[in-house]
C-alpha cells in the first residue's frame, strides 16, 4: 500500500545536494573498449581516462613523449642568445636532456634489457644509480640471476649461499666470478693513476668497466659506447665496495674523487637547455637528481615512479610538489608520479614512448 508520508526536507537537501555546471575542459572517466580491435598503443592511450594511478600512468606517458619531442628550434630566439645556437640547424638538434634514475633492485629485475635499450639507442643524456645498480649488471654478464620466491627461508638460504634480492636469487657464486674479473682491473686502474697522476671518479670508474666487459648484454657497455655519463655518489655500498676494501689490502692507493663527479652532473644539468626526469624509486638516485636540477631552477619535466608514501617526510615518497618548494622542479613545468612498483609498468611507458618506431633519436 501506497504511503504518502512526504520525505523528510532535511534528508532530500543532504541527498539530492544540485551540482554546479562542470567546466568546458572536464573530462569524463571511460575505460578501454574491448569490443573494438585493441592494440597495446591504443590500450595505453586509454589509461588517461580510466582514473587513478592508470590516469597518473597516461600522464607519465605524456610527459614522456614531451621530453622526447622538444626541440631548441620550438622556441623563439631570445634576444641574448649565444652565438652557439644562433644557427637553425644547431637548434633543430638541440634536444631536452633526459635523466634517468633507478635503483639497484631494478637492475637485478628483467628491467635491466629495458633500461640498456635505452642506453644503446642513445634515448637517456645521464644516469644516476647506486653500488648495486652498477655491480648487478656486471655480474649478470657473468652469471644469472634466477626467479625464486619472496618467502624463502633467509637461513636455508645463507646456508646455501643463495642471496635474496625479492623474489630474485643470486647464487654467491656469481660474486666470486666478480671479484675474480674485476680484481685485476682495479690493479690496471691504480697502475695507470700512479704514471698518470689522474684520479677516478666514480662516473670514470664506470666507465672503464663497461669498456673493460665488452658485452653487448651489458647497460654500462653501451653507457661506455654511447659516451653517456652515469653518475653513482654511493659507488662503494655494495660488492663494489666489497672488492675495492679488499683490494685496498692487497694493492692500496687507489683514489676515486666524488668532488669531480658533483660538478660533471651538475653542469650536464645547468648546461641543458631543456631538463627531464625520469626516476625509478627514491634514495640516493632519487635526490642527487633533483638536487642537480636545483642549479638550473629546476627540471622542465619530471616523471616518478614508486611506491614510497609522503607521510614520514622522507625524500623516496615525496611527491614533485615538495621537490618544486626546494626549486629541484620548475613552478610550472610538467610533472606526475606514478605509485606503482615500476616492474609493473616501466615496462608499458617505453612501450609507449621511446620503443615507438616514429621513436624521437
Amino acid at each position: 500500500m501506497a504511503s504518502n508520508t512526504p520525505i523528510p526536507s532535511d534528508a532530500s537537501a543532504a541527498v539530492l545536494k544540485p551540482s554546479e555546471p562542470m567546466p568546458d575542459f572536464a573530462v569524463s572517466v571511460e575505460g578501454p573498449n574491448f569490443e573494438e580491435e585493441m592494440s597495446l598503443q591504443k590500450l595505453l592511450e586509454s589509461y588517461k581516462r580510466i582514473g587513478f594511478q592508470a590516469n597518473s600512468l597516461g600522464q607519465a606517458i605524456d610527459i614522456v613523449n614531451k621530453m622526447r619531442k622538444w626541440r631548441l628550434s620550438d622556441e623563439p630566439v631570445a634576444a641574448d642568445e649565444s652565438d652557439e645556437f644562433l644557427a637553425p640547424e644547431v637548434r633543430a638538434k638541440t634536444k631536452c636532456n633526459i635523466f634517468l634514475g633507478y635503483t639497484s633492485n631494478l637492475i637485478s629485475s628483467g628491467l635491466r634489457e629495458i633500461i640498456l635499450y635505452l642506453v644503446k639507442h642513445k634515448h637517456v643524456s645521464a644516469i644516476v644509480t647506486t653500488a648495486g645498480g652498477i655491480e648487478e649488471d656486471f655480474i649478470k654478464c657473468l652469471g644469472k640471476t634466477y626467479l625464486a620466491d619472496f618467502n624463502m627461508d633467509g637461513a636455508d638460504l645463507r646456508r646455501r649461499g643463495m642471496n635474496r634480492i625479492g623474489n630474485l636469487i643470486v647464487p654467491n657464486d656469481n660474486y666470486c666470478k666478480f671479484e675474480d674479473w674485476l680484481m685485476p682491473i682495479l690493479d690496471t686502474m691504480l697502475a695507470e693513476q700512479k704514471e698518470s697522476g689522474q684520479v677516478w671518479t666514480p662516473s670514470s670508474f664506470i666507465r672503464r668497466l663497461g669498456k673493460e666487459i665488452d658485452d653487448e648484454e651489458s647497460v654500462y657497455y653501451w653507457a661506455y659506447k654511447n659516451d653517456i655519463p652515469v653518475f653513482c655518489p654511493a659507488l662503494t655500498d655494495g660488492s663494489l665496495g666489497d672488492m675495492i676494501y679488499f683490494h685496498s689490502f692487497k694493492n692500496p692507493g687507489l683514489i676515486v674523487d666524488i668532488v669531480q663527479d658533483i660538478r660533471n652532473l651538475n653542469e650536464l644539468s645547468r648546461k641543458s637547455r631543456k631538463a627531464g626526469m625520469i626516476i625509478l624509486g627514491g634514495g640516493v638516485c632519487k635526490h642527487q637528481i633533483a638536487n642537480a636540477m636545483l642549479i638550473r631552477n629546476g627540471a622542465d619535466y619530471s616523471v616518478y615512479i614508486n611506491t614510497g608514501q609522503e607521510f614520514d617526510g622522507s625524500d623516496s615518497g615525496a611527491r614533485p610538489d615538495e621537490a618544486v618548494s626546494w626549486g629541484k622542479i620548475r613552478a610550472g613545468s610538467e610533472s606526475v608520479k606514478v605509485y606503482a612498483d615500476a616492474t609493473l609498468v616501466f615496462p608499458l611507458l617505453v612501450a609507449a614512448t621511446f620503443a615507438q618506431p616514429n621513436s624521437q633519436q
